[in-house]
């Protein structure tokens, strides 16, 4: 990186360094390692583009910008992502949060409060906690709700937990695979978002995603369903079948989620949400 003199200097050069090394998001990506190596963020940025650029950051900065060139996602360097406004840490331990499943907790949070509109307390079970940005935003919104989350990974729960302290929730966080952690527990709603993309994919995916995000939160078996299978039958491990119950899923797979749905023969009413680029990203199933 050359002497740039101010911060919009340093803004100009690493968004055009990176869109020359093929990253996705140059702009992007070079805004977020600014304002975390500045200790900066919103109105406060942009009126300080103008300033000169400290040489206290210069080195942190351009190691930022360097890993970021290599293909390593802007969050795991700057160790954050907002999920549905709030801070959650991201390590490669665990997949970034998208905009996307945003629109799933949105659904969960609404259908969950049309069905029990007498706000009883309730117990909604997350499958594959990740970071815990589906079950820590989901204790935050609806208090009254007992929150419990599982992950197959101790990593990924650890960072889940300090996610949970972070954002001032209790969420029961349980070591497991799918639905094992939660046998002989009354569930009123489940939702997952499991790994979902076909294993002979995962090649093909932007190097951000193939190098560096964990391949057991990717990878869904042959044809990306098989977490949706298992699920469905480990439901025989809970008492009742819940009553909402709320999958994320890829693409073209949402007719046969939602068969796997319609076969239980319990959730009558099978919802489709599509995501921002018009996608069926999530499939619902309510019995009402």
């Amino acid at each position: 990186m050359s002497e740039v003199k101010s911060i919009r200097e340093a803004f100009a050069e690493a968004s055009s360094f990176l869109s020359q090394s093929g990253c996705n998001e140059p702009q992007r990506s070079a805004q977020l390692l600014l304002e975390h190596a500045l200790g900066l963020s919103g109105a406060a940025y942009y009126m300080a583009l103008a300033d000169p650029f400290p040489a206290a950051v210069k080195e942190a900065w351009e190691a930022g910008v360097t890993r970021r060139s290599m293909g390593e996602p802007v969050q795991y360097i700057i160790g954050e992502q907002e999920f549905y406004g709030r801070p959650f840490e991201v390590t490669p331990d665990v997949l970034i949060p998208r905009p996307e499943t945003e629109l799933l907790v949105e659904a969960i949070l609404r259908y969950g409060a049309e069905l029990w509109p007498d706000e009883r307390p309730l117990t909604a079970v997350d499958i594959g906690a990740g970071s815990g940005a589906i079950s820590v935003t989901l204790a935050a919104e609806a208090p009254a709700w007992r929150v419990c989350a599982g992950d197959i990974s101790p990593a990924a729960l650890a960072v889940a937990e300090r996610n949970a302290l972070r954002n001032g929730t209790a969420v029961d966080f349980r070591l497991g695979d799918l639905l094992e952690p939660f046998a002989g527990m009354e569930t009123d709603i489940l939702v997952s978002n499991p790994p979902y993309i076909p294993g002979e994919d995962i090649a093909g995916l932007q190097r951000e995603v193939r190098d560096h995000e964990p391949r057991t939160a990717l990878d869904g078996g042959a044809d990306g369903l098989d977490p949706y299978r298992r699920m469905m039958e480990q439901l025989a491990l809970l008492p009742a079948l819940p009553r909402l119950i709320g999958f994320e899923l890829g693409f073209g797979q949402a007719e046969q989620v939602a068969a796997l749905l319609e076969a239980a023969g319990h959730w009558m009413e099978i919802i489709t949400i599509n995501d921002l680029a018009g996608i069926p990203r999530h499939v619902l199933g309510i019995a009402r």
